[in-house]
């Protein structure tokens, strides 16, 4: 299942190193962070996507305290 969330992530490094982080979790099959059109898009089991998209949050609040991710 794919799923797209809104995010406001302030550069490209930035969104770049979410997308290495978000890649690293177990469970999610295939992520992109896109700095200009401001989404993340996430493929993962569709059963356990609203868990994914909780850690998913956390973990871009890791590396970039200011994102803000839409859910």
């Amino acid at each position: 299942m794919k799923k797209k969330l809104k995010c406001e992530v302030d550069c490209a490094n930035c969104a770049a190193k979410m997308e290495a982080e978000i890649q690293k979790i177990p469970g999610i099959e295939n992520a992109s962070v896109n700095f200009l059109m401001q989404k993340i898009t996430l493929e993962a089991a569709e059963e356990k996507m609203d868990e994914l998209v909780e850690r998913v949050v956390v973990v871009c609040q890791k590396v970039e305290p200011d994102c803000k991710i839409f859910v």
